[in-house]
């Protein structure tokens, strides 16, 4: 799959994490970041304990706001595939402090 379209570095990074299952995906966020499903509160570890290594991007459709939120298919596990979106939320240290995902529209 084609990651090209995705223009920050360390966005590009952490999908090539998410995309191979690697455990190398946590080492791009805080030590507790806040994340929301479909504009839910959920625990990050918790949802990529189960997540990682069995759901990834079959696409990339579009990128914005720098490069830091991402478009496209997605196979989400037992749930199916669907169009998703993901937006990381740099924080001061340059990791990611929280991350919004969801279906998109």
């Amino acid at each position: 799959m084609d990651l090209s379209k995705i223009t920050h570095k360390t966005v590009k990074q952490a999908i090539e994490a998410l995309q191979a299952g690697d455990q190398s995906w946590y080492s791009f966020f805080t030590e507790s970041p806040a994340m929301t499903d479909d504009g839910n509160a959920v625990d990050f570890k918790s949802f990529f304990a189960k997540a990682l290594g069995h759901e990834k991007f079959l696409s990339i459709d579009k990128v914005e706001n720098g490069g830091k939120d991402v478009y496209g298919n997605f196979k989400a596990g037992s749930w199916g595939t669907f169009k998703v979106f993901f937006k990381f939320h740099e924080g001061a240290g340059g990791k990611f402090d929280r991350l919004d995902i969801g279906q998109a529209k």
